[in-house]
């Protein structure tokens, strides 16, 4: 006997997804033939039945307020009957049926400060994580570099004229709640020195036994410090995670100084044409200068315009990157190599399978 998913009354979960659909996409379900871009930031998905699904795709930020989402909310009632959705890179998406309402949304959305775009061959927004406005083993900013970037390359997000899709992601230490891991371009902000022990405090605030736990690498162990325990870090262990400093407040981990910004490339999830890859190591150290960042901002521009200028079309920085080979790249944007960029890490890199892919 089948069970109607959506009818299914449970005390925990969440509540099932077809009940949030649009009725148009309810109804076509598994019926769609094609989609295209119509426009920049503007789609249609075409059903076998004949029906149209329009989408208008407005970039936005990770962090909004609540009047913003009502804004939104006040868009979709006038536009779309109510639907909309966001994107995994934090875009917003209006789901329309009628045609005629496309441009009167887009002409309201950019009345609101809200560019339209990032749809094919363009820079969606920048997936992020927290930054300095909540995350306490930030290395960076998150918000404030993600503006600044986007700010700087707003043509590429309302336009088609480059020669594939980008994808940037910023994450604000290496933990990488961000997907910097598989990003064409990744800003990631890095710690380069270890964790102050504030040995006076230590003692009252934390729970030696799961400081020491709490370390991945076991740069941790317990000492006697003026007849009081505390605990020591070995510098040439410690990978600057935090995640003592989770488990434990006296030992902060952010330095002004020496706290800053890696940039990374070459990363994808896409199977097209090419299995996934890892990002890897182009810039190794920019430091922090907010709060507009513009050795970042110029850091990364350089870099998409350089991939723009001579990638084939649909091709992905990666994809360029392998063809024409690394050392020509770091070359052609004026990097240089330096011991950061040797990767002698064992156990990982190239013998990781990371697609379905299969070869004979």
């Amino acid at each position: 006997m089948a069970v109607d998913m959506s009818e299914r009354k449970t005390d925990f979960g969440p509540p099932h997804y077809e009940q949030f659909l649009p009725p148009i996409i309810k109804e076509n379900y598994g019926k769609w033939k094609y989609h295209e871009v119509l426009k920049p930031g503007v789609m249609v998905h075409v059903s076998a039945s004949g029906a149209r699904l329009y989408t208008v795709r407005a970039g936005s930020p990770r962090l909004i307020s609540i009047d913003k989402i009502r804004n939104y909310c006040d868009l979709a009632d006038k536009y779309c009957g109510g639907y909309l959705r966001f994107t995994s890179r934090h875009n917003v998406e209006f789901l329309l049926t009628d045609q005629k309402n496309i441009d009167p949304l887009i002409a309201d959305l950019k009345a609101l400060g809200h560019p339209v775009g990032g749809i094919g061959n363009a820079i969606s927004s920048i997936v992020h994580t927290q930054g300095w406005v909540h995350c306490h083993s930030a290395a960076t900013d998150a918000s404030g570099i993600v503006k600044s970037v986007m700010d700087e390359l707003c043509e590429y997000f309302t336009s088609t004229k480059l020669p594939g899709k980008l994808r940037i992601a910023l994450a604000c230490c290496l933990n990488m709640c961000g997907a910097v891991h598989c990003s064409d371009i990744a800003i990631l902000g890095i710690h380069r020195r270890p964790p102050q022990v504030k040995h006076d405090r230590l003692r009252k605030e934390c729970e030696i036994p799961s400081v020491v736990a709490a370390c991945p690498t076991a740069a941790i162990r317990p000492i006697m410090v003026d007849g009081n325990p505390s605990v020591e870090i070995l510098e040439e262990n410690c990978m600057f995670c935090a995640n003592c400093y989770t488990v434990c407040p006296s030992l902060p981990l952010n330095d002004p100084l020496n706290d800053g910004v890696s940039i990374w490339v070459g990363g994808k999830v896409s199977n097209a044409r090419h299995e996934p890859m890892f990002s890897k190591l182009a810039i190794p150290f920019i430091p922090n200068n907010p709060p507009r960042w513009p050795e970042v901002v110029s850091a990364v521009k350089g870099l998409v315009e350089l991939w723009a200028a001579n990638a084939r079309p649909y091709e992905r920085m990666g994809e360029w990157i392998e063809r024409i080979t690394w050392p020509k790249f770091f070359r052609m944007a004026g990097i240089e190599f330096q011991k950061e960029h040797i990767d002698d890490f064992k156990h990982a890199g190239l013998t990781y399978k990371r697609s379905a892919q299969l070869t004979r």
